[in-house]
């Protein structure tokens, strides 16, 4: 399983040739995504877009392993998806890649911190508790939330919620994060908040792929790809790229300003 785990020199972390996903209901073949064609670079933050039933949640869901294409070849950090067995699929989803949900989907009962360890749990490596815990209060750190590692999810802001969720998907230190609509549930100013803290992670070096159905989270993005019908629309460079950290600066001048109206 040690090379599923290793990385690759290969300047392309995902790559897609062709790919189609045909799901089979009844007598009729629904095709989810058609002839797909993909590269994605260390470094990049795209941003997938499309209206519902364009592919783009079909896509995701290969992207992240949970399903295979019929067709087509995926090759995820120089390793062929579509070769591996359901374990090592496993092993790769949990070393290879971080998920970031709308709903955050943490467990109720117990810490931020301990949300955050889940991970590591069903990793092939054992970790003493010890290290668990330090790998977690590091990734805690990364989304600037050490402070609240013994809150409960309801003790948390649904910002500091999707922080915790962030974090979960750091802490085994992958190659990509996949965030699927990660601000469908935040008010604008929180999900600018999170949007600079996805700017921050990326500009230390993760790639990010991430689900929208709203232009302005997408401006946030170095890349914009849209779909329709299961095809690639278009697949453009963002040259109007919001930077999160001036949208927050313009947010509290114009707060202290009706504050001193």
């Amino acid at each position: 399983m040690s090379d599923l785990i290793q990385k690759s020199a290969s300047p392309s972390v995902i790559f897609l040739d062709a790919v189609h996903k045909i799901y089979h209901s009844g007598e009729v073949d629904v095709h989810a995504v058609r002839g797909v064609s993909l590269s994605i670079a260390r470094g990049e933050f795209v941003a997938v877009m499309g209206a519902s039933g364009s592919g783009k949640s079909t896509l995701m869901n290969m992207l992240g392993c949970l399903d295979r294409p019929t067709k087509g070849r995926y090759v995820l950090d120089g390793i062929t998806v579509s070769e591996l067995n359901r374990k090592q699929l496993s092993v790769l989803r949990n070393h290879k890649l971080g998920f970031v949900f709308q709903s955050f989907n943490l467990l109720a009962r117990t810490s931020a911190l301990e949300n955050v360890e889940l991970p590591m749990f069903y990793s092939n490596e054992f970790l003493p508790l010890r290290q668990q815990k330090e790998s977690a209060l590091k990734a805690l750190e990364k989304v600037g939330l050490t402070d609240r590692a013994s809150h409960h999810p309801s003790q948390l802001s649904g910002g500091q919620q999707q922080r915790v969720a962030l974090a979960r998907a750091l802490v085994n230190e992958p190659e990509v994060i996949l965030a699927d609509e990660p601000t469908g549930n935040l008010d604008s100013r929180t999900s600018i908040e999170i949007m600079g803290v996805f700017q921050a992670l990326n500009k230390a070096g993760i790639t990010i792929v991430m689900v929208t159905h709203e232009l302005d989270i997408a401006s946030y993005c170095n890349r914009i790809i849209i779909m329709r019908d299961g095809e690639i629309l278009s697949d453009e460079p963002n040259l109007n790229r919001h930077l999160a950290t001036d949208e927050l600066a313009l947010l509290n001048q114009a707060e202290r300003r009706v504050k001193l109206a």
